[in-house]
């Protein structure tokens, strides 16, 4: 077998497809995601903690400036982000869980003790 009839193969296997489909659609979610986080949720968060900017915090330590803030908002953003995803898989399983378990037939109400045995007590009256 030739190398690019090998990676052809390779390629076009359905687990790579849907990795490169999952890869597309994870990063176009990303993008939503970091958009919620910048531009609506940071902003109502600093309203909460009266106009602090996270990303201008900065300590001084001789030369070097240190940007713990920019730290800070980074574990907000992984936090929404992180957050966002749970939810988003927590739907996505419940409306898979829905279509699995699909309602089972009741199955056929058989006759009672009590059924059956006034029927043999009738079947002996008419012997």
């Amino acid at each position: 077998m030739g190398f690019i009839s090998e990676f052809k193969e390779f390629a076009m296997k359905g687990n790579v497809m849907d990795m490169a489909v999952g890869v597309i659609i994870g990063g176009a979610f990303g993008k939503i995601v970091s958009s919620l986080v910048d531009d609506i949720l940071m902003p109502l968060v600093g309203v909460l903690t009266g106009g602090v900017n996270f990303t201008t915090l900065a300590a001084t330590v001789g030369d070097a400036e240190v940007k713990y803030g920019q730290f800070i908002q980074n574990i907000v953003d992984f936090l929404i982000v992180a957050f966002c995803i749970f939810l988003m898989l927590k739907g996505i399983n419940k409306l898979n869980r829905k279509k699995a378990e699909p309602e089972a037939p009741a199955a056929p109400a058989g006759p009672t003790q009590e059924e059956l045995l006034a029927e043999i007590r009738d079947l002996l009256k008419q012997k």
